[in-house]
């Protein structure tokens, strides 16, 4: 067998597992940074609520125009939870 044969297939073998390990760097690094920007986007979801919320807690009743729809939605939403509520405190007994 030809010794320079032998050493092509040693430096492709080297440059291929060179290849693979870089891909699995890549790919890890890549999973690493998606999951940093689903932590973000979950303080950023979390702060949007919050501001949802206290901003129907400060203005439900009397609203802006433009989040009556929302604040009203809100507003027999729960009046459906308190309905409901009752309803299995009925069912139990309570």
């Amino acid at each position: 067998m030809d010794k320079s044969f032998v050493s092509k297939i040693g430096e492709t073998l080297s440059v291929k597992g060179k290849e693979v390990t870089d891909k699995a760097r890549n790919l890890a690094e890549i999973a690493s940074l998606k999951s940093q920007i689903n932590a973000c986007e979950e303080v950023v979801k979390k702060n949007y609520m919050e501001i949802g919320r206290r901003y129907y807690e400060l203005h439900g009743t009397m609203p802006e125009d433009e989040y009556d729809e929302q604040c009203r939605a809100i507003t027999n939403a729960q009046g459906g939870i308190a309905e409901l509520e009752g309803k299995i405190k009925e069912i139990k007994g309570i």
